[in-house]
């Protein structure tokens, strides 16, 4: 993978967020973090990502409302929303804001890594 392309990983989970730096650190791109929505929100706006993988239960903004902040500023950040409650009105609201995925946790970290490597690859 490129170097310029950048991940956030937004989780206020710190031991959540650590898993997916180290799963998703092999693949040569920089990782952006952020414990809550609003620290979410502010790397949204500043720097260019290439793929956020968001929480849905964060302090600050949910993980739907970050989808739809993407959506609605056209940002064109592939998305994948993490969460530990993963309903149906959450997955299809989540897919209607325009994620590429909902995993629930836990998730199996080689399905995460499958949609992380396939996102990468509609954002090079």
């Amino acid at each position: 993978m490129q170097a310029e392309l950048r991940i956030l990983i937004a989780d206020d989970d710190r031991e959540q967020r650590a898993g997916v730096v180290e799963l998703v650190s092999g693949l040569g791109v920089e990782i952006l973090e952020a414990e809550t929505g609003n620290e979410a929100l502010s790397i949204l706006r500043r720097w260019r990502v290439s793929l956020a993988l968001l929480d849905q239960h964060m302090p600050g903004h949910t993980g739907l409302e970050l989808l739809s902040y993407v959506r609605r500023e056209t940002l064109n950040v592939p998305c994948i929303l993490l969460s530990g409650e993963a309903s149906e009105i959450v997955k299809k609201q989540a897919l209607f804001d325009g994620a590429l995925a909902v995993l629930k946790k836990p998730y199996e970290p080689a399905a995460l890594r499958a949609e992380v490597q396939r996102a990468l690859r509609l954002s090079a």
